[in-house]
């Protein structure tokens, strides 16, 4: 077995304080290897965000330990950290214009010294991740000019750009339409296949998630959750109580489809 490229255990996540303190995650334990594809599933609110947040070092966990690549995340320098993991969060603002190129090529930041600029390597690495995701030549384009379908697909070229070995995406399907999501996900699928990186992100396409994942962390809003084979996971008897309606899986055409009862 490979080393687990982020390990949590007895992680705790909450929102609130006070009476109004709720528990997202209670106790998880989770281990992300190389070669797999996770899909974090839950109903509205049930802590998708802040969980993914929590596992990226964005917001301290209530309780429990994080690992990354064996090392405490708290004991990682961020720049150092930025080379190991990768996050694309749900929201994205543009604080000023900037071409697209500029933007993707943020990805290579982390790889280069306090004293070193872009070079032409690393700028034909982002013009091919522009190019996976759809959006080859639009490099001089102004980013805040985009629609949000494709300034997600510019946040997907610049992980692509950062190449980390292990990546986390917050709902990176949101505003793409069909013939996008099924390209990012074979995007996905092609990095944990053919080069061993590990992918976790949230989705609330069941069908979708079933298509593509190997693994699914599911959580029930309640602070409880269930992580493993997607196979084990993904059930009618596990995913109907969480979404509180009866959930029937269909088999057709080589694919699963879950459908409302």
């Amino acid at each position: 077995m490979s080393a687990p490229l982020l390990e949590a255990r007895g992680l705790q996540v909450q929102v609130g304080r006070g009476a109004a303190r709720r528990q997202l995650v209670d106790a998880l334990d989770l281990c992300l290897r190389p070669g797999e594809l996770w899909c974090l599933l839950g109903p509205n609110g049930a802590g998708k965000t802040q969980l993914l947040h929590t596992l990226a070092g964005a917001r301290a966990p209530a309780a429990g330990a994080l690992q990354v690549g064996g090392r405490p995340l708290a004991d990682w320098p961020l720049r150092e950290l930025a080379c190991w993991r990768g996050f694309v969060p749900q929201q994205i603002s543009d604080a000023f214009p900037a071409p697209v190129i500029d933007v993707v090529l943020q990805g290579r930041h982390p790889h280069l010294s306090r004293w070193h600029w872009e070079g032409e390597a690393d700028t034909a690495l982002a013009e091919d991740a522009l190019a996976r995701v759809g959006l080859a030549g639009w490099g001089a384009r102004e980013v805040t000019t985009l629609s949000g379908g494709e300034r997600q697909r510019v946040a997907i070229a610049t992980l692509l750009t950062q190449d980390p070995p292990l990546a986390l995406l917050d709902e990176p399907l949101a505003h793409l339409d069909l013939a996008q999501q099924l390209r990012v996900l074979a995007l996905l699928q092609h990095e944990v296949r053919t080069r061993q990186r590990c992918v976790l992100l949230s989705v609330h396409d069941l069908s979708l998630a079933q298509r593509v994942a190997s693994h699914a962390l599911l959580l029930d809003g309640r602070g409880g959750a269930l992580a493993g084979p997607v196979a084990e996971v993904m059930t009618e008897a596990t995913l109907s109580p969480v979404w509180g309606h009866a959930l029937h899986r269909h088999d057709a055409q080589g694919h699963t489809w879950w459908l409302p009862a």
